[in-house]
């Protein structure tokens, strides 16, 4: 069970879950994945849930604002990348060509984050740690194992991504499709497939991937308990088997079950 002590730069670090029912997603993602919870008091009337698996913190969920659903966003996950200054980061984005949709502001004693949104209008969150590291947790079944950004414009995506957190975006000789692996520090955390291969009435978004052991028993649960099925359950040659669903609410994500060697 790799636990996580720190979140290098341009990692990865948090999954949060924006909802128009908590306690319903709660209920689908608990048992989906076998987390448990902890609620955590925010605003008036409003509780932040944190999940975790074997005592580890996996992600979060909260009720998405009036303000949010006026404006016409969908429930979804929302990624968080670490950085070491949120306020230097969120500049640095719009001197890019991103949009910062929240500049940097603190929540509480456990961080400092900001909401952007990439050249091409993906969002995505910035995350500077204080008190709360991020997941704790990775390589187990029920964890975030992959992220993918789906973009019409793959070139401008490694330009930006690239300068501000000094990824690395890597083609494989054997893969035709055009796939682009993203590559922070000496970690493959994430890919953006070819903008051939997206669907062009679908906004730019980031994917998140759960790890599972079996995706065809964990598509079939999720479907029982209300997921609609975007992707059925496919093979990747040599890599393993996934599939893409909406949660109860609305909220894309996928699932990976990596092959056995």
């Amino acid at each position: 069970m790799p636990v996580i002590e720190k979140h290098s730069p341009g990692a990865i670090c948090w999954f949060e879950l924006a909802t128009t029912d908590q306690s319903a997603a709660k209920k689908f993602y608990t048992s989906l994945f076998g987390w448990s919870s902890n609620e955590f008091p925010m605003e008036p009337g409003e509780l932040y849930t944190i999940f975790q698996a074997n005592g580890h913190d996996t992600g979060a969920v909260y009720t998405m604002k009036r303000e949010q659903k006026s404006q016409g966003i969908p429930p979804h996950w929302m990624v968080y990348i670490a950085v070491d200054n949120a306020d230097q980061a969120g500049t640095q984005a719009a001197e890019l060509g991103g949009k910062l949709l929240a500049p940097a502001f603190d929540v509480m004693d456990v961080g400092r984050m900001a909401v952007i949104a990439d050249p091409a209008g993906a969002v995505f969150s910035i995350w500077q740690a204080k008190k709360h590291k991020g997941v704790g947790i990775t390589g187990e079944n029920g964890t975030v194992c992959w992220a993918d950004l789906s973009t019409p414009d793959p070139a401008t995506a490694r330009r930006f991504y690239h300068e501000l957190f000094g990824w690395n975006f890597v083609e494989d000789e054997k893969d035709t499709s055009g796939y682009l692996h993203i590559k922070n520090h000496e970690q493959f955390i994430g890919g953006v497939p070819a903008a051939s291969q997206r669907d062009p009435n679908t906004p730019p978004h980031w994917m998140i991937y759960f790890q599972v052991a079996d995706c065809d028993v964990s598509t079939a649960k999720a479907q029982e308990q209300g997921a609609r099925s975007l992707f059925p359950p496919t093979d990747l040659e040599n890599v393993g088997r996934f599939a893409v669903l909406k949660d109860p609410q609305g909220a894309a994500f996928a699932l990976f079950q990596p092959q056995t060697k």
